[in-house]
């Protein structure tokens, strides 16, 4: 698997018994240990009035990791366009490029708020999604000058920040239309995505920004020296899954053993149940029979792995696990 990039995107998951200032650090933290192993890109994520989920403004925690960090790529995983003006990202962007140069990308997405009260207050609503295509133009304009405004998008205006489509609905179509990198998911949804994958190497058109067709696979993986033991850093992401599907609200990840004590209904259990099937998960040797079954399939040319818990400690080493997997080399012993 030398051949194929691994990148880690961070949702800043928030613990029970630890605060969203806590979870913001240790996703900084987090992309120096990845630096150290080798991987290629660290991408942070937006959500809003989500409990479980600290990170609601990735620009700006993007340049916390850039700062604290020297090699690896940073960036958003993503940026959700519906919820912003495009000049306002183009200039976040091209501010995070003058100040790191080389290092950005601009992962950009079309979800809105994650409740009606959430999209209330920050003035959209669903339908600002359908928009996605003609926002994603718009922001492109303001890199290349051509927004025929009148206005200068400083400093991101002749800046190249390489722009990343994270594909929902018909996001791989308006990726492939733009001739931009394809971010799609989840590895358990398989038919799913590569169904989007080849609807997108079918509809691609070469641009000034890609001339051939870029794939990011992205989902769950975690590693550990049992299955079992791999299987367990996946309960507290499934657990608050299955929650916010029952109760409307994104919770703290529990304790794996809390997890494991709990009585849960039979609607949470149904979704608690299909939250765990078909995670890639194992020891080193099994992830890397089913990455490699994975990337056959779609030809992906990068994996990005989105994994969160509530063992730190068990998180780091399944990410140290898959680099041995992935075979990447740290920096400075290329």
């Amino acid at each position: 698997m030398e051949a194929v990039r691994f990148s880690v995107l961070d949702r800043s998951r928030t613990r029970e018994g630890h605060d969203g200032p806590e979870a913001l650090r240790d996703t900084v933290r987090l992309a120096q240990d990845l630096e150290a192993l080798g991987y290629h890109r660290f991408w942070v994520s937006e959500h809003h009035g989500v409990p479980g989920v600290a990170g609601s403004a990735p620009t700006v925690l993007a340049a916390a990791v850039a700062a604290a960090t020297r090699t690896i790529r940073v960036g958003t995983g993503g940026v959700m366009l519906p919820n912003h003006r495009s000049l306002v990202v183009a200039e976040q962007f091209g501010v995070l490029e003058s100040l790191f140069p080389g290092r950005i990308d601009m992962g950009l997405g079309r979800s809105v708020g994650f409740t009606d009260g959430v999209r209330k207050a920050l003035g959209h609503d669903k339908h600002d999604a359908e928009d996605f295509a003609a926002q994603l133009a718009e922001l492109l304009d303001w890199f290349r000058g051509t927004s025929g405004t009148g206005v200068r998008a400083r400093p991101a205006e002749g800046l190249s920040v390489p722009p990343y489509v994270l594909a929902v609905g018909e996001g791989a179509a308006i990726a492939a239309e733009a001739g931009l990198p394809l971010v799609i998911g989840d590895l358990r949804g398989r038919e799913k995505m590569l169904r989007g994958i080849e609807r997108y190497r079918d509809g691609f058109r070469p641009s000034a920004w890609l001339a051939e067709p870029y794939v990011m696979i992205s989902g769950t993986v975690a590693v550990a020296e049992s299955e079992e033991a791999a299987r367990r850093l996946l309960l507290p992401e499934a657990w608050s899954m299955a929650y916010s599907r029952t109760h409307g609200t994104f919770p703290p990840l529990p304790p794996a053993e809390r997890v494991e004590a709990m009585a849960m209904t039979e609607k949470e259990r149904g979704f608690y149940e299909s939250g765990l099937t078909g995670q890639v998960h194992g020891t080193e040797e099994q992830v890397a029979e089913a990455l490699a079954l994975v990337i056959k399939e779609s030809a992906a040319q990068e994996v990005l792995v989105t994994t969160s818990t509530y063992d730190r400690a068990g998180l780091l080493d399944s990410f140290g696990r898959l680099a041995r997997v992935a075979g990447l080399t740290p920096p400075g012993n290329a």
